[in-house]
């Protein structure tokens, strides 16, 4: 199938996949640079930073005109330029012109702030650098996700999963002993698709999600940070619908890609509070990966997700992902167990 957006695909693979082994290479030396900056977080600040420098590199080398190119993006380099960012500054720069010599410091801050955009255009990308920062840090599961967003539909996505290993009889919390994680690439109407040895030049193959039946288990997954959803109506809304299991736990769109290649049977994101609202840049690459392989993907309220306020999803109320078959049992679960927050 054709899109007018499909030209835009190899150079989004390519800059997902590189940001992907750039950050694996920070995350593989989180205490060296620990030490050096004198902070523990610094490392996950590197790779957020260098990642968001070497996606909007790519793009513009691959020759995007000024507006194909329009990004947003979570950071900004205002804090990075700081002499109390120094130290961290540094280890940006050298990051990004290990990748890419001749780059000095002045062309990497540009690029990490040209992803500045406020999603007010027709067309533009949005970009979560490294999603999962403490899973990053614990050296398990983090995401590169970058997403196309034309007249409010999120139409193409690459997710890059560095230690997310591609053999599913393998626990998804576990991070790839081969070293080499897995990239997965969606577009609207075209499926989704997982890309051998996470390389953006092999052939890839369709991956899909089945369809729940009620024989079936239900096999969850779901955030490990509190913060980012209510356990609580998680827990009370799987003991309604019968599930013997516990949720899997693992940080950042790596949970889309776990429910889109069939590992698991929905994913859950219950709001922590009412007025909470999700990022564009946490959901467009993954809720589409999932959607082409034949999850459905909306709201707690059935909604689908609305791409169209900017930077946030500021119509929708929390997440529910999930196969076809067990979607709308969730949804008439929640409905039932009145867990839609007030929002009066």
């Amino acid at each position: 199938m054709s899109h007018a957006f499909e030209s835009f695909l190899p150079a989004a693979l390519e800059a997902v996949a590189t940001a992907a082994e750039i950050t694996r290479r920070v995350q593989a030396n989180v205490h060296v640079i620990g030490e050096h900056t004198k902070d523990d977080r610094s490392p996950v600040t590197v790779a957020d930073y260098a990642a968001q420098a070497i996606v909007s590199l790519v793009l513009e080398g691959a020759g995007l005109s000024t507006s194909d190119r329009l990004i947003v993006g979570e950071e900004d380099a205002a804090a990075l330029r700081t002499p109390e960012q120094e130290l961290v500054r540094a280890a940006v720069v050298a990051t990004v012109s290990a990748w890419r010599p001749g780059l000095d410091e002045d062309a990497i801050l540009a690029a990490i702030d040209c992803c500045d955009h406020d999603g007010s255009a027709t067309s533009y990308w949005t970009l979560d650098p490294v999603d999962g920062t403490k899973g990053f840090l614990r050296g398990q599961q983090y995401a590169i996700a970058l997403a196309r967003i034309e007249h409010g539909q999120v139409v193409l996505g690459v997710l890059g999963c560095p230690n997310l290993p591609i053999n599913i009889q393998m626990p998804p919390t576990e991070a790839d002993p081969a070293g080499v994680g897995s990239l997965y690439a969606a577009m609207c109407g075209a499926g989704a698709w997982e890309y051998p040895d996470a390389d953006p030049q092999a052939d890839p193959l369709r991956i899909n999600c089945p369809i729940w039946s009620p024989e079936m288990p239900v096999r969850c997954c779901a955030s490990v940070e509190k913060a980012h959803s209510n356990r609580s109506d998680t827990d009370q809304l799987l003991e309604h619908l019968g599930a013997r299991t516990e949720p899997v736990r693992l940080d950042s769109q790596a949970k889309y890609a776990v429910l889109a290649r069939g590992q698991a049977d929905a994913y859950l994101r219950m709001p922590t509070r009412p007025d909470y609202v999700e990022r564009i840049w946490d959901h467009a690459a993954g809720s589409l990966l999932a959607t082409e392989a034949g999850a459905i993907v909306t709201d707690i309220t059935g909604a689908p997700l609305d791409f169209t306020c900017g930077a946030g999803l500021d119509r929708n109320r929390g997440v529910i992902a999930a196969a076809a078959g067990l979607h709308p049992r969730l949804i008439d679960g929640i409905r039932s167990l009145d867990l839609i927050p007030n929002t009066c």
